[in-house]
């Protein structure tokens, strides 16, 4: 079985979709592992799969641990902008056979994520400026 080369697989991607730098798809790569380690371990040999919902989670996770307050401009300069980008960013992989999915994954599954100035920004703002969290309902 002939073994898929990252890096080239990753050059044919970008040229047919340059929306995203290729540090985006290194850095989804990253936030993929990043998120199978947080979300437990896999029975020994077996890949833990996590679905859209997880890995925007995940993903989350790691951008403000490895960038902090500058994440979003991290990420808006790769062309991210949005939950629905890394969907286009997984499934292009997915396309070009560096990542797998199940029959229950697709692109819809990362519609339904996060607002960027809320994941990504409202952490680092004074308390101040963080408009109120309302209280639960009883």
């Amino acid at each position: 079985m002939q073994r898929i080369n990252f890096e080239e697989e990753l050059d044919k991607i970008v040229s047919r979709d340059p929306r995203f730098e290729r540090e985006a798809y290194h850095f989804v790569r990253a936030g993929l592992d990043h998120t199978q380690k947080i979300s437990g371990k896999a029975p020994k040999d077996e890949l833990r799969h996590v679905s859209g919902q997880q890995l925007l989670i995940g993903i989350r996770e790691y951008a403000l641990r490895e960038f902090g307050p500058m994440a979003i401009t991290v990420l808006e300069d790769w062309g991210i902008t949005r939950c629905q980008d890394f969907g286009d960013i997984v499934f292009n992989m997915i396309e070009a056979g560096l990542l797998a999915k199940t029959d229950k994954d697709s692109r819809a599954d990362f519609q339904t994520g996060y607002d960027f100035q809320d994941a990504f920004r409202k952490p680092f703002l004074p308390a101040a400026k963080c408009p109120p969290t309302p209280a639960p309902s009883a």
